[in-house]
């Protein structure tokens, strides 16, 4: 997914679309909200523990933006499986991923002759991004890709890697 945000949106467009990707790939219960951005409804999840965590990417992504020139990062959400794996010598779990989400943003500042249209073109790919995940995790490839679900005990059965990088690096 492509964004191009405008400095005043960036947090809020980028904590709506790591809401709605999660709350489209979590299998236990889940408890839904809803974020608005640009007249757009996006699908969230009410969960302190996500919450927590998706403020903190966002942050991180906000401060490796503000931090230096480079005004382009990405933020990769990753679902992976634990699988045994054993060798000769070394038995234990190895994370292995089944689907990954890359969201590339970049920060702009429009004039304010030019907002209107910048908003308007946001709209529309936050719009695009809603209905490339719906389509996805609805269709038999989305689903055909999730790996047997063995523990419904909490809000996700697999682990969850949200990572942010900034021109190339990551960010802590």
């Amino acid at each position: 997914m492509q964004q191009v945000l405008d400095r005043l949106q960036t947090k809020d467009v980028l904590r709506a679309v790591l809401h709605s990707i999660l709350f489209h790939r979590l299998f236990g219960t889940v408890k839904p909200r809803t974020f608005e951005v640009l007249d757009v409804t996006m699908p969230g999840v009410d969960d302190s523990e996500i919450t927590q965590r998706v403020e903190e990417k966002v942050d991180a992504f906000w401060r490796g933006v503000e931090g230096g020139a480079n005004k382009r990062g990405q933020i990769l959400v990753t679902f992976s499986e634990k699988k045994t794996r054993r060798t000769w010598f070394l038995s234990g779990e190895e994370e292995v991923p089944w689907e990954q989400w890359i969201i590339n943003a970049e920060i702009r500042q429009p004039s304010d002759r030019e907002r209107q249209k910048f908003e308007a073109n946001l709209a529309a790919t936050l719009t695009k991004s809603l209905q490339t995940m719906l389509v996805h995790s609805s269709s038999e490839k989305g689903r055909s890709v999730v790996p047997l679900i063995t523990d419904a005990s909490s809000i996700s059965p697999f682990p969850i890697k949200i990572t942010v990088k900034v021109g190339g690096v990551e960010v802590a």
